[in-house]
């Protein structure tokens, strides 16, 4: 087709410089792995209960953002941790927290890794084998985080923030429909595609030197399953001990979990039977974590404190664009919010049903722990709802320069990523799943009516992904809306 004049492109930028953000950072770290016989049952299907060994200890990194040395600060924790069994725990975990620090509601977010080989997190599970090492193992994380907290912000100095995009292929679709089961399990499925973002957080000095990172990525950590009886922090570890290890320096890496609901490495639920499971740990951690390093090192051909500029053409063969760098400062934009959006909730979720009462009948382990959660889950959600239809959920979100956080405390599939990032395709946008407690899965409309896990497990009722998805974008145009901070087009 020959081009005509409605077929003029638009407008190209003349600059460029990625999203990012400029003030006070402050990164600490705290060993949080637990004590040795500590409750350790996570999946229904195992046949033991309490810890028997360590294959790599768990770690809490803090990250505090400030505009400036004096400002109140965004605290954000990223922990090697599944999720929270009882909201009422989290609840009083971040009160105390917030307490401690003196924060308010909006200023802090704890993200899980959603590791599924950490500690049993409940307090009710005291009579477990093992369950009276948990409220202390509870206390000893809070005081982790608060003194972490307040050693990031002793510790803070000025840095710049600057975000950019790669791929990993580790996550793939675990929606899988087995014909000679005839029903959804969870499992690699092959023939379904599965988002493979990775959004990176380049943390550097004022002399431009890489102090730290952030990577957001969405895949559930189970490499290791039922049969396994050790600590770990499944793929997230060998993250650590890639990225950070290069030439020896310690620059910390926060792995922030993404929206994972129906994503999972391909090697995943490994069995002794198979081989050492932890060697299968480290071949999934090493495919994200050389991702990383790989995203790192694109960044690095825009160096801190600079941006592209478009310098005009240089004909040749072709007609070649040229571009520089020059001077650019990231703005120094914090804000946030915790809002609540009501999500809709399953008519059967507002009492006892009959597929509880089989449950509680069956009597195997894997039936009473669906039974435990969902009761946690259900008691929880009656205060949010004030039994109504729908129920009070909060989601933080943050304006980091000009780039932003969310965060949600379930289970969202990939989707809430994907419509995010494409709504907003100019600036980044990290999506945590599990921040600041749990409930359930969030899984897209079109899933509900099959017999799927997350649809089953879910209390919320079909279209509650779409009403984040839509309330989420809303907040977002209206922060960036209301803010004074612009790229433009003078440095």
């Amino acid at each position: 087709m020959n081009e005509s004049a409605t077929d003029t492109p638009a407008p190209m930028p003349v600059t460029y410089a990625p999203p990012g953000f400029f003030g006070h950072i402050g990164i600490a770290r705290e060993d949080i792995t637990p004590p040795p016989g500590i409750y350790h049952r996570n999946w229904g299907a195992a046949t033991h209960e309490v810890v028997e060994g360590i294959h790599a200890p768990l770690t809490l990194t803090v990250m505090t953002l400030q505009t400036n040395a004096d400002a109140p600060p965004l605290i954000l924790a990223a922990a090697d941790l599944g999720w929270w069994r009882d909201p009422k725990d989290e609840k009083a975990f971040r009160q105390s927290i917030l307490d401690l620090l003196g924060l308010d509601a909006a200023q802090f977010v704890l993200n899980f890794s959603h590791t599924h080989a950490g500690p049993a997190l409940c307090r009710d599970d005291a009579d477990k084998p093992g369950g009276h090492l948990i409220a202390p193992y509870l206390d000893q994380l809070r005081d982790s985080v608060a003194r972490a907290a307040q050693r990031a912000l002793a510790e803070a100095e000025p840095c710049s923030l600057d975000f950019g995009y790669g791929k990993c292929g580790l996550a793939t679709n675990r929606d899988f429909f087995s014909v000679q089961e005839n029903r959804y399990i969870c499992g690699y499925n092959p023939n379904a595609p599965a988002d493979d973002t990775l959004l990176i957080g380049r943390i550097s000095d004022a002399n431009g030197g890489r102090v730290a990172s952030l990577a957001n990525y969405a895949c559930h950590p189970t490499t290791l399953a039922f049969e396994n009886r050790l600590i770990s922090p499944d793929f997230v570890g060998m993250i650590r001990q890639t990225v950070e290890g290069e030439e020896g320096a310690r620059k910390p890496c926060l792995f922030l979990q993404g929206a994972s609901g129906e994503l999972a490495p391909r090697l995943g639920y490994i069995a002794p039977r198979t081989g050492t499971p932890t060697e299968f740990v480290d071949v999934n951690g090493s495919m994200l974590a050389a991702s990383i390093e790989a995203t790192l090192r694109a960044m690095d051909g825009i160096p801190v404190g600079s941006r592209l500029r478009f310098q005009g053409v240089v004909e040749s063969g072709a007609p070649l664009a040229i571009w520089d760098y020059e001077p650019y400062a990231y703005p120094s934009t914090l804000k946030a919010f915790c809002v609540d959006v009501e999500l809709l909730l399953k008519p059967e979720w507002r009492g006892e049903t009959e597929q509880e009462r089989q449950w509680a009948a069956a009597g195997d382990a894997a039936s009473l722990e669906r039974l435990r959660r969902r009761r946690r889950t259900r008691i929880a959600l009656t205060e949010a709802s004030d039994g109504g239809a729908t129920a009070k959920i909060p989601v933080w979100i943050w304006q980091i320069g000009d780039a932003f956080l969310v965060g949600h405390p379930n289970e969202a599939y990939s989707q809430l990523q994907i419509e995010l990032r494409a709504a907003f395709p100019d600036t980044a946008i990290v999506v945590m799943n599990i921040t600041n407690g749990w409930y359930g899965y969030l899984p897209p409309a079109d899933c509900y009516g099959t017999d799927r896990y997350s649809v089953w497990q879910t209390p919320f009722d079909k279209g509650a992904l779409e009403i984040l998805i839509a309330r989420c974008k809303e907040e977002i145009d209206k922060m960036r809306s209301a803010s004074n901070e612009r790229r433009s087009d003078t440095p």
